[in-house]
């Protein structure tokens, strides 16, 4: 981030909250569904996916518009769903995320795209596409493109995200260029195909390395110099005023017709999964112009942002608490914050599900235990050490201070959930913390919703239990964990620690 100063980026990201985009695109649902293979099928050979559970989630252009949303931007969408079930999801997974949907428009005989993927574990065994290809009718144009100006007046920035589905017509495209143009609102294109004259006056064009290859009939793109002459050949031929390009380990470039500025990765990432980071890239890129910042200062965020996002298994969106911690943390030093001082994170439900999916991409094995540890005692220490020897990683879920009071009576807990979780967190034993627990008296206050959402392989129980005794062993046992029931250590508890404590003051006085 040479050439910057930090206090700028952050300022940046502070003012995402009071930006807008629009994204002009293909609207896709991605259906996932889970389940485990334990046979071939006698009719043909092929195996059975036994099925678990299914879930759903923006995809194509909607990605681009959760990364937006992800960054606390205003995004809003003009596009096309089918008028089915499909359609609806996609509305309602939008709407969910605080997405404008006024641009979505609904027509009968197209259906809406969608891609599903059958996994066995964290195997793909199949993707299926239910799509139909080809141009919009003139009067689903006409709809899109009434709606284009009213949007587009109340953006400050404009991302044509084109996946070659048929939507984003030449006519529709120039429109929505010209119209942004005539509003003085930049227009960032995610292209499609080798021809970019198709986007001819937009502000930016972000390819990869591979597409500015295609894009320039197969230009040498590998140094910095090759990088910056396929990029003018675009800008010279197309009509184009940037390209920000994407390069992998190379970080990106930034060139216009004068200048060019290369951004380069850090060196130590450890890439699980690119699908997905173009779309962090132009959001990232999006978002910071739309504060009123210039194209260098938003590559460079959006470097960063993509180097984040492809160290997640999966497609998923870039969090602006990860950028602003990234940006504050890039200074410090070499070693990671949690090595210079043995200390866990304590992290929300998503990051510790993006955190466990690069454990298992790595093959390690992980182990969850739940439970108050309100005063920390040696059967707590010991519990912990001996499921630690068990697995790879151990999460602990620790009930949250209202969950606490729920099962233990409004004088607990003796230590509120921010000391609770700092000691836990220090435990050698321990990888990372998540809260969970019950609001109020009623509500669920198991662990199973947070075992739904991070999937250990085993599920550790303190006590003389059986397993149909145990809440969250079905839970576990679904999504093809195990349960091991841990031997109580006698002579510990936080109870007796309490009556302990509360004996010597009484003594006292």
């Amino acid at each position: 981030m040479i050439g910057h100063d930090n206090q700028q980026f952050l300022s940046v990201l502070a003012g995402m909250s009071e930006a807008s985009v629009l994204v002009v695109g293909d609207m896709m649902l991605d259906r996932f569904v889970y389940g485990n293979v334990e046979r071939i099928s006698p009719e043909s050979p092929v195996p059975v996916l036994s099925v678990a559970r299914e879930n759903v989630m923006l995809g194509g252009a909607g990605n681009t518009l959760s990364n937006l949303a992800h960054l606390t931007c205003q995004g809003k969408v003009l596009s096309v769903v089918g008028d089915d079930i499909e359609g609806q999801n996609i509305e309602d997974l939008a709407v969910s995320q605080k997405i404008d949907t006024s641009g979505l428009v609904k027509i009968k005989d197209r259906p809406t795209i969608v891609k599903t993927r059958f996994l066995a574990g964290h195997q793909q065994l199949l993707r299926a596409d239910y799509e139909r290809k080809g141009e919009v009718s003139p009067q689903v144009e006409k709809q899109l493109l009434d709606r284009a100006g009213g949007l587009i007046d109340s953006v400050k920035a404009v991302i044509i995200s084109d996946y070659g589905k048929g939507l984003l017509s030449q006519n529709v495209m120039q429109t929505v260029i010209a119209l942004a143009k005539k509003k003085g609102v930049p227009v960032l294109v995610d292209p499609k195909g080798f021809d970019y004259s198709i986007y001819r006056g937009a502000d930016v064009v972000t390819p990869n390395k591979k597409e500015l290859f295609e894009a320039t009939g197969g230009m040498p793109v590998n140094t910095d110099e090759e990088v910056e002459a396929a990029a003018r050949y675009l800008i010279g031929n197309c009509g184009i005023s940037a390209v920000v390009a994407t390069r992998s380990a190379d970080g990106m470039s930034v060139v216009t017709q004068d200048n060019a500025t290369h951004i380069r990765s850090a060196a130590d990432i450890e890439v699980f999964d690119v699908s997905g980071a173009g779309d962090t890239v132009i959001a990232t890129v999006a978002a910071s112009l739309a504060t009123g910042t210039d194209l260098p200062v938003a590559a460079h965020l959006a470097n960063i942002a993509g180097s984040i996002v492809v160290t997640k298994v999966g497609t998923a969106p870039i969090r602006i608490e990860e950028l602003e911690a990234a940006v504050q943390n890039s200074d410090s030093s070499d070693l990671p914050q949690f090595e210079r001082v043995r200390q866990a994170p304590v992290l929300e439900w998503s990051e510790a599900r993006e955190e466990v999916l690069r454990w298992k991409a790595r093959g390690l094995s992980v182990g969850f235990t739940n439970g108050c540890f309100d005063i920390v005692h040696m059967g707590h220490v010991t519990y912990l050490n001996d499921a630690r020897r068990k697995c790879d990683r151990l999460i602990v879920g620790l009930n949250s201070d209202t969950s606490v009071s729920v099962l233990k009576g409004p004088e607990r807990p003796v230590h509120e959930e921010l000391s609770r979780s700092a000691v836990m967190a220090a435990l050698g034993s321990v990888d990372m913390v998540v809260l969970f627990g019950a609001k109020e008296e009623g509500d669920d206050n198991t662990a199973c919703a947070l075992l739904d959402a991070v999937q250990p392989d085993i599920y550790f129980k303190g006590g003389d239990y059986t397993i149909d005794q145990i809440p969250e062993a079905p839970t576990v046992i679904r999504h093809g964990g195990k349960v091991d029931v841990m031997p109580v250590y006698e002579g510990h508890s936080t109870t007796s620690s309490i009556e302990k404590v509360k004996k010597g003051n009484s003594e006292a006085a």
